[in-house]
């Protein structure tokens, strides 16, 4: 009688979307890309102090992003034998020490140990938190999972305000008032760990009763995998143009159109403001239209956007940057959705590899991009990334949502 009392309750528990919960990840996600976001909103600060070059300024992004990337996929993995809801908070603590450390480094390899340790607290939030915002879900997964997803892009979009109205003014040691976001993450996350502890005492199956729950998808092995590679490349194309326009977007403006350091940050917020309100219209839309729908119209309906930007005045650069964000940001919330379901029972794996693609991705194309930027030009960079939204094409070879379900 007990345990029937205990199977229900975990099963209206599961029909409950637990919007508290929710929006608390949600709210760590923005402080925890907020802090993330100091890196890159630093970058014409250090720049100027440090004399860095484009490479050494992509080699930063790339070595905060590489270390989540490799990490995330194990962390999701390992968590989907045995969650452990301590973890969440723990992991910004690696963050509390980057972010110190970033405030006095006093030189390029002290910044690189920085942002390496901010990568860390990354690579261990995302996966898990991931899976907590699938729990709470109630089974409305694109909408929280945009959730999830809107306050870190609201966080990454702070980046440039802060340079504009802190880091200009202040300077690098400026980043030490980002421990205060760090320690209040730390509190909320020991009360989203307690609730994700409630959680998992009601899921702990057996590894055969685990298998016999697990819903199957209508593809065959060949298919799962070729699928897996197409979203991929659609991560691909997302996150690099992405990367390109955080790191070297500011630097386009202030060389062809001969705006301040500080005015260029208020179009890149313009931009990432844009991107984190269509990520939070994403997931509810793909929830209603289909995943494979709006994948394909958020990745391929940039390309006009993107293409023409570099080519106008300030002005229409503005307007176009704010659709090709906006329309654009929809998308990995909702693949990250479209993946789970795609591998049933391997929400952790699924989330850690592609949130750690995103960011791997996106430091790969910094360094990449800021080593080309070195040998050629920064408007040569900005027409290179722009043509990466046509990728969105190979969407239309994603299988429709209704064979993801047998």
């Amino acid at each position: 009688m007990t345990g029937s009392k205990t199977q229900s309750s975990a099963s209206a528990s599961a029909a409950t979307t637990v919007y508290p919960i929710l929006f608390a990840i949600s709210i760590v996600h923005l402080l925890n890309d907020t802090m993330q976001s100091t890196v890159s909103a630093l970058f014409p600060i250090l720049k100027d102090s440090m004399n860095l070059s484009f490479s050494q300024i992509g080699l930063i992004a790339f070595a905060m992003n590489i270390t989540a990337s490799l990490l995330q996929p194990l962390i999701g993995m390992y968590a989907d034998v045995r969650p452990r809801p301590y973890i969440l908070p723990f992991g910004v603590c690696f963050t509390l020490i980057g972010i110190i450390t970033l405030a006095i480094a006093p030189s390029f390899a002290v910044v690189l140990f920085a942002v390496i340790s901010i990568g860390i607290g990354s690579a261990i939030f995302h996966p898990e938190s991931s899976r907590v915002a699938y729990l709470a879900s109630g089974g409305k997964r694109g909408f929280s999972q945009s959730l999830f997803q809107v306050g870190g892009n609201i966080g990454s979009s702070l980046g440039p305000i802060m340079t504009a109205l802190i880091f200009v003014k202040i300077g690098q040691f400026g980043v030490i008032w980002f421990t205060i976001a760090a320690l209040t993450a730390i509190a909320i996350q020991f009360k989203v760990a307690q609730w994700y502890g409630k959680q998992t005492l009601h899921v702990t199956p057996t590894k055969k009763k685990a298998a016999a729950n697990v819903r199957h998808t209508g593809l065959s092995r060949a298919q799962v995998i070729g699928t897996i590679v197409i979203l991929v490349f659609l991560v691909f194309s997302k996150n690099v143009y992405m990367s390109s326009i955080t790191s070297f977007y500011t630097f386009f403006l202030i060389e062809t159109h001969g705006v301040t350091i500080q005015h260029a940050q208020y179009f890149l917020f313009a931009f990432l403001g844009a991107a984190a309100l269509g990520t939070f219209l994403g997931g509810p839309l793909s929830d209603r239209y289909g995943r494979r729908n709006i994948i394909w119209l958020s990745i391929l309906g940039t390309a006009p956007f993107s293409i023409l930007m570099p080519h106008v005045s300030l002005a229409w650069a503005a307007v176009l940057s704010i659709f090709a964000g906006f329309i654009l940001s929809s998308a990995f919330s909702i693949i990250v959705v479209y993946a789970q379901e795609l591998v049933p029972g391997k929400i952790g794996l699924i989330s850690g590899l592609f949130f750690g693609l995103a960011f791997g991705l996106g430091g790969l194309g910094s360094a990449v991009m800021g080593n080309i930027a070195d040998h050629t030009s920064i408007p040569f960079i900005m027409n290179l990334s722009s043509y990466l939204p046509l990728l969105g094409m190979l969407a239309i070879l994603l299988p429709k949502d209704k064979e993801l379900i047998r």
